[in-house]
């Protein structure tokens, strides 16, 4: 049951991203200066983003799980808190701080740090319930 709670909160955690940036498309294109076609689109295609995001989601959720079952994170409301901290005070400062060395403009920290702390909810919150 376990392999399948993580491949359910890692697709969960795929899902909101990929809700995340259509609603932000315009902004995290314009603050990370990846060029675009004539639709709007970043102008590569190449589906290895997507691959590495699926595998990075998979292995995120591994490790909560991991991290939740040694803690006894059991309930949805536990999960959501657990994930939200995972986020917010993991994933968002090591990106803010890969940014500001990589000179990058702040909304995309925002932008970016917000899919991890928010996406890390969800899958926490699905790990909790499951």
């Amino acid at each position: 049951m376990e392999i399948i709670s993580v491949i359910v909160a890692a697709v969960g955690g795929f899902a909101f991203g990929a809700a995340w940036y259509m609603a932000l498309s315009k902004q995290w294109v314009a603050a990370s200066g990846i060029e675009v076609d004539e639709s709007g689109r970043p102008a590569n295609q190449s589906k290895t983003p997507f691959i590495l995001g699926g595998i990075a989601m998979l292995v995120v959720a591994g490790m909560m799980r991991h991290m939740f079952a040694m803690s006894g994170i059991d309930t949805l409301a536990a999960g959501l808190v657990g994930g939200l901290g995972v986020g917010l005070f993991f994933i968002s400062p090591w990106v803010m701080m890969n940014y500001a060395f990589g000179d990058r403009p702040f909304n995309l920290t925002l932008i970016d740090g917000g899919n991890a702390t928010f996406g890390c909810a969800v899958i926490g919150a699905i790990l909790g319930i499951l």
